[in-house]
This record gives C-alpha cells, sequence and structure tokens, in this order.
C-alpha cells in the first residue's frame, strides 16, 4: 500500500555534522541511511572497543515534553523529562545530552525508527555536547530525577526541511564500568519546516462524541415519563474534568468535524430534567441536571461552524449487522429507524442541521456486506480506512481520502497511521509526547511525498479517546494551527474532494475481514433477541390507548442493544437485552386475567363471571376476551355454541368483570379457558383455566321434591286438627274432656351458619 512505499527519489539532507562523518556510507544508500535511522560515527568513551553495549537501559529516559513541537528558524528547543536509574548501582559523573540523527524519508523509515531501543556505538550520532548539557553528580539505585535541555535550533544544524530523529542520552559510570558510556535513551521525531509550503495537505480531523448506553427503556409513570439510568457513570464523564467533558473543552478550540451519537445527546438532555438511577431494586433521584445543562450548553457553542456529522441513533455496529443481523428479519428497519431520528435529535437539541451521509463501521474496515449495510439508510459516504482499503497499485504516496467504490457510494479513506497515533496508554507524560512528535513526523513526512497531486487526507481515530488520548490528540493538532505544511478542512469537503484516478476502489473479500474485529461482533442471538422483544412490543402497543409512552423508550432502547459500544463485552450486552426484555415483560402482565376458583353452575341457565385488571396507568382497548367450553354438549355458551367473546376496554388502574351466558344439559365437570387476545387474533398474556361444575335439577328430582311437600303439609294439617281437639278436651275437664297432650318438640335445625362459603363460587342466575 502506499503507506509501505515512502521511499522518495529526493536527495537526502542529514545533519551537517553527522554529513561529514557518514557522507561515504551514504553515497547510493538512501534506503540504508533510512533503517539506520539516526547513525553517526562511534562514540569514543561508548563501551568497551569491539563489544556490544550491554547498558544502555540501566537508566530509563522519559520526554515529558518538547517545546515547540515543530521548531522554526530562531526558536529555542527545549526538551524536559525524567532519569530513573533502574539498575542496583549507583551512576556517577552522569551526563544529559542531545543528540540529532539524520533526515528521515519516507514514513516507513519513521516507523523502522521508532521500533529502535537500545544505543548503538557507531550507528547513534555524536551529542552536541558543550554547554548544552546536564550534569548529574550521582544518581542512586530506584531514585528519579528530572532534568531539563535547552538548545537553540540553529545549534541542532538540521538541514533540508524534513523529519529528523531525536534522541536524549545519559552518559556516566557505575561500579562495574568505571567508564563514560551511554546508559539511557529515548529517542523521538522532530518535524523541520523552515519556510511555508507551496502545496499543503488538507487534513479532516474527526472528533467523536460516543458513550455507551447508560438509558434504560423504564420511565415514571408521571406525566414527564421521567427516564431510568442505568447508573450515573455519565453525569462523571460530563462533569468537569471528565472524558466527554474534556472532549467539547478540546474539541472547542480545533478545526475538527465532530462526530456524534445521538443517543448521547438525548440521554445528557434526559438528564437536564427530572431523572431517576437505578440501585439495586429500586431507583433513587438524580442530581446532576446542573451538569447536563452546562455540557449541552458547551457543547452547543462548540459546535455553532456547523461542521456535524450525526451517526444513526445509538451508533449501531454496521458490521455486526453485515455479518450475524441482517438475514434477522426486522434487523434493517431497526437501522432505517435510527438512521430516520438521527438528524432529528441533533437538530431539536443543538439547533443545527447536521450531516447524516456518513457511515461509520469499526475501525474503517470495510467488506461488500458491511457497504451494503451501510448505504441500505441512504448514507452515501462509508469511513473507511487505509488498512483496510490497501493499495495494489504500488503507489509511491498516499492518495487523497475520496474513492468512489461503486453505486454512488464514496469510500472515505482515512489514513491508518495517523487515525491510531493515539490509541495507546497515553497517561504518561512522555508516552504522550512521543505519541504527539510522531504525529507530527508522519503528517510531514506524508506531505513531502513526491507527488504533484493535492490531497485531501483523513483522519478518524478512535471511537471513545480517554482524558490522556483526547489532550494527546489536541496538542498534536494545536502543532499543526500555523498551517505550514497542512490545512484543516471538514469532512464534507474531504469527501467531496476530486478522486484520484490511480488510487484503489476495490472493496475487500468478506473473508478479508479482520478475525480479531469479527470476534468482537454481537452474536446472531443478539438479533434474535431484538427481534423477539420488537415481537412483544407491537403485540402490546396496540391495546394501548398511548402507545407512544412504550414505543419511543423501547424503540431507542432496542436501537442501543445493537450499539457498538458492546463489543468485546457480550456479558454487559446480554445483560442489558435482558433488562429491557423483563421490563417490556413485565408491562405486558400488568394487564391479566384474575385467577379463578372452581364455578359451580345450578340451573339450566346460568352466567360465568371471568375478570380482567389493568394495573397499568394508561386506558387499554382494542382486546378480546374468549371463553372456551371444553364440553359443549355439557355446557353451551352465549347462543348455543363451545366459544364466545367479548370486546374489553378497561380504565386504568381499574378492573372489569365480563360475564357470559351460559346453559348447563347435563350433570357433571366442564373445563373452561379463558384467553385475552388482541384484536387481529394474536394471544396476549397467559391463558386462564377453571372448572365449572354442572349440578342440573331435573323432572325427577323435581317430582320427588314436590312429593315431600305435599306430604309435610298433609302432616301439618293433621297436627293442626289433633291440637285443636285436645285444647277442647282440656277446656272439659274432669267432665269427661280429653287429657292435655304435650306441645309440639321444637325443630331439629340449627341457626343459619355463619362460616364461609367452600372454594367454589356460585354463578349468577
Amino acid at each position: 500500500m502506499a503507506e509501505a512505499a515512502d521511499i522518495q527519489g529526493m536527495s537526502p539532507s542529514p545533519a551537517r555534522r553527522w554529513l561529514r562523518r557518514t557522507a561515504a556510507v551514504l553515497t547510493g544508500a538512501p534506503l540504508v541511511a533510512a533503517l539506520l535511522a539516526g547513525a553517526a560515527a562511534p562514540q569514543a568513551q561508548a563501551g568497551a572497543p569491539g563489544k556490544a553495549p550491554t547498558g544502555s537501559s540501566t537508566v530509563s529516559v522519559s520526554l515529558d515534553t518538547l517545546t515547540p513541537s515543530a521548531p522554526v528558524k530562531g526558536d529555542t528547543l527545549t526538551v524536559s523529562g525524567t532519569l530513573t536509574n533502574k539498575s542496583k548501582e549507583t551512576v556517577t559523573e552522569a551526563q544529559v545530552d542531545l543528540r540529532v540523527g539524520p533526515r528521515l524519508f519516507g514514513r516507513t523509515a519513521i516507523d523502522t525508527a521508532a521500533r529502535r531501543t537500545g544505543y548503538v556505538p557507531g550507528t547513534d550520532p555524536y551529542p552536541i555536547g558543550g554547554k548544552y548539557t546536564v550534569k548529574i553528580a550521582k544518581l542512586p539505585s530506584g531514585i528519579s530525577q528530572d532534568f531539563t535541555l535547552s538548545v537553540p535550533v540553529s545549534k541542532l544544524e538540521l538541514g533540508d526541511d524534513g523529519v529528523y530523529q531525536l534522541g536524549v542520552s545519559l552518559s556516566g559510570r557505575t561500579p562495574q564500568a568505571q567508564y563514560d558510556h551511554v546508559l539511557g535513551i529515548q529517542r523521538t521525531f522532530l518535524p523541520w519546516q523552515s519556510e511555508e509550503r507551496d502545496s499543503k495537505t488538507g487534513i479532516s480531523y474527526l472528533w467523536p462524541l460516543i458513550a455507551s448506553a447508560h438509558l434504560t427503556a423504564e420511565t415514571g409513570s408521571d406525566e414527564q415519563q421521567t427516564p431510568v439510568f442505568a447508573d450515573d457513570d455519565l453525569a462523571a464523564e460530563i462533569a468537569p474534568g471528565g472524558r466527554l467533558e474534556q472532549m467539547v473543552s478540546l474539541g472547542s478550540q480545533l478545526p475538527v468535524t465532530w462526530v456524534i451519537d445521538p443517543d448521547l445527546l438525548a440521554s445528557v438532555d434526559a438528564m437536564t430534567k427530572s431523572y431517576r438511577v437505578r440501585s439495586g431494586n429500586t431507583t433513587v433521584a438524580g442530581t446532576n441536571q446542573a451538569v447536563a445543562k452546562k455540557w449541552l450548553t458547551s457543547l452547543e457553542s462548540a459546535v455553532a461552524d456547523g461542521k456535524v456529522v450525526a451517526l444513526p441513533f445509538g451508533d449501531p455496529d454496521l458490521a455486526s449487522i453485515a455479518h450475524r443481523g441482517k438475514n434477522v428479519s426486522g434487523t434493517l428497519s431497526h437501522l432505517q429507524t435510527a438512521s430516520e431520528v438521527a438528524g432529528m435529535t441533533v437538530e431539536t437539541i443543538l439547533h443545527l442541521k447536521p450531516s447524516t451521509d456518513f457511515a461509520w463501521p469499526v475501525d474503517g474496515a470495510i467488506d461488500p456486506s458491511i457497504v451494503d449495510v451501510a448505504t441500505s439508510t441512504g448514507a452515501h459516504n462509508v469511513i473507511a480506512r487505509s488498512d483496510s482499503l490497501q493499495e495494489t497499485g504500488g503507489l509511491l504516496y498516499t492518495p487523497t481520502a475520496a474513492r468512489p467504490i461503486g453505486g454512488g457510494t464514496t469510500a472515505v479513506v482515512s489514513d491508518a497511521r495517523l487515525s491510531t497515533a493515539f490509541q495507546g496508554d497515553m497517561a504518561t507524560a512522555g508516552d504522550s509526547t512521543l505519541a504527539v512528535q510522531k504525529f507530527l513526523a508522519l503528517s510531514l513526512a506524508l506531505s513531502e511525498q513526491d507527488t504533484d497531486k493535492d490531497r485531501s487526507i483523513v483522519v478518524a481515530p478512535q471511537r471513545m479517546p480517554t482524558v490522556a488520548q483526547a489532550q494527546s490528540m489536541a496538542r498534536a493538532l494545536h502543532a499543526l494551527d500555523d498551517d505550514r505544511w497542512t490545512q484543516s478542512q471538514g469532512l464534507a469537503q474531504a469527501a467531496a474532494a476530486k478522486p484520484d484516478s490511480e488510487a484503489t476502489t476495490a472493496v475487500p473479500r468478506t473473508s478479508q475481514y479482520p478475525k480479531k474485529l469479527r470476534s468482537q461482533e454481537l452474536p446472531t442471538q443478539a438479533f434474535q433477541d431484538i427481534k423477539s422483544i420488537q415481537a412483544s412490543l407491537n403485540n402490546f402497543q396496540v391495546i394501548l390507548t398511548h402507545p407512544e409512552r412504550v414505543v419511543t423508550p423501547f424503540g431507542n432502547a432496542v436501537n442501543r442493544s445493537m450499539s457498538t459500544s458492546w463489543r468485546g463485552k457480550p456479558l454487559e450486552a446480554q445483560q442489558y437485552r435482558d433488562s429491557v426484555r423483563t421490563y417490556l415483560q413485565g408491562l405486558i402482565n400488568e394487564v391479566q386475567l384474575i385467577s379463578k376458583s372452581d364455578v359451580t353452575l345450578s340451573g339450566r341457565s346460568a352466567t360465568i363471571p371471568v375478570t380482567v385488571q389493568n394495573r397499568l396507568l394508561q386506558d387499554v382497548d382494542h382486546l378480546v376476551l374468549r371463553l372456551k367450553s371444553e364440553n359443549a354438549t355439557r355446557l353451551k355458551l352465549n347462543d348455543g355454541g363451545a366459544v364466545a367473546e367479548q370486546p374489553i376496554r378497561i380504565g386504568a388502574g381499574h378492573s372489569q368483570s365480563v360475564k357470559f351466558d351460559a346453559a348447563a344439559n347435563i350433570n357433571g365437570q366442564v373445563q373452561m379457558t379463558a384467553q385475552l387476545y388482541t384484536e387481529d387474533g394474536t394471544p396476549y398474556g397467559e391463558e386462564m383455566a377453571f372448572t365449572v361444575k354442572v349440578s342440573e335439577l331435573t323432572p325427577t328430582v323435581l317430582l320427588v321434591i314436590a312429593g315431600g311437600l305435599l306430604l309435610l303439609v298433609l302432616a301439618g294439617i293433621r297436627m293442626y286438627a289433633h291440637r285443636k281437639r285436645a285444647n277442647a278436651g282440656g277446656a272439659a275437664g274432669d267432665d269427661g274432656s280429653e287429657p292435655e297432650q304435650p306441645s309440639d318438640p321444637t325443630p331439629d335445625t340449627g341457626p343459619e351458619s355463619t362460616e364461609p362459603s367452600g372454594t367454589g363460587e356460585k354463578v349468577d342466575r
């Protein structure tokens, strides 16, 4: 590819001192000069003759600052850092020196030089020496000491414009080696551009505002639908000193193109009002409204120039969708929805119209299926990376970013070297300084490539830079403020630039997609889970009188379930999907049938009640309750069939008892099932089963009951006549009347029972 072919046909111009000592070696061998990267004559006191150095890692040399990063004539170069004695011996009579190597030709030579570590006599150059040193009498074992070294640029003896290797070394003595030798060295790069170039390279630097998912699908029952966050981590990111606060603060002073996930804006906007944070099995009130308002205000001011690209809502993982999700029905429609709401979300919150014409696969890695998915929502530009679209035609320069790849789609190819320059750990000042200097060196080497073409280069860094990485990126971009060899431009401008006809436009095959990236993708199961959640949501929303109260939060949660931020975190991704599904099922279960105990049916006809409960905070409608008799011969419903239905509408927080007419023909038990359905015939909730005990009064039973009643009446008449005669005899007394008879016995029936009835239900008759 082009980056591997940075060797140019330009004559070398190393530092004059180095040139005087090595001209014979370099003649006719520019490649050797590049690989030696800093070669110089042997240092007389740098170790025993004929023996390889053994102590150049004794002392660690850290370069914490180097200013200016890209000096000009008249400047003074100041290098500060830290020395740490890693050995068990004390270093004495030490001296810190600055060493300037030869000019490096091409970015491959820079890569090679960056891999060098230890000091090599005969290869590394002499120190500048003189008064431009720092003396250290003693550096005990395990001790660190700071240093600062300043040298006028004129003393560096730099030659033609270009990139030079710069080394800072510590020489000294140890008890085991009582002679001066190099005990530690650190190398970096010094871009040297003494005059402004006639032709400059356009650089579009992407500044991503992307975060992992924090909002859940859960909302409060109030009118405002108070959002619920899974945690309060987002507040820490937007608070002063937090990652996202630093991204906004730093980016506001840089000529960058903002690449924003609208979900981040929506989440922070939700925090500006009342919100809740999950804490165990409950939620607590969020308290960071002021922080959220301040962050959004700062962001709105920072993006006022309008160079804003909106990604689809939730930053969906295009590669995962292409490789594992697109064949699961509904996945592409979710991506379409995420793209449609992106622009509206950004415009509503930031009050500007963003570009929605760009898709950004992870690490810019593409294949035909990813391109198809990326453009399926209407995007015409796919942000790729040069290590994905590798040059195959032997170009000796890096072509312009825009590449037409067919179907009206443009691959906007970011430079891999520049895009990955700050992916390492930038937590220490030394690592940050080295990364900044290498970035500047690579950008200058790119601009010096032998081409008469105007080029637009895109830099697409990692999606979620740390604070230290963002600060390092900002330092590098500020070093380019004077536009000596570059000029800033927006991403849209780079995408619209005239393509280089010699650049490759071949999209890599699917089999060439990096294995490491493929292993981090969302599994097919994730998209099947999303499909299941969406099916439940579709079935639920049709019964609601205010479906928007669930469609919006759950739709956003589904989009977050496809987020790129889940890469490499399969357990967390599964837990998020499970939480969405569990909460949705909980809402669905708020509308349900109340369980019934067995029912006793006495008589030919009666009504069977079934109760439906709605514990939601909105009315439900468009439901049908279906009751089914498993034995229509024994028990018929309504008009004589085995199935009866009634429409259901229930107010919020209420229950409704629905009565079905029933007719019994034969004694015995009948199994009944009740089930709710939506109007399109889809079952809703769980089926409920209960038993009806039929106890019909037949004509024979009625005849027996009537005969018994007749006997009771006749017995009563006889008892009345008998008592009347007895009373008459008592009045006669001794004159011959009948003797008095004992009174009737008291009834043997007890008082009405006050105990509760059995478990069976009596139905209305």
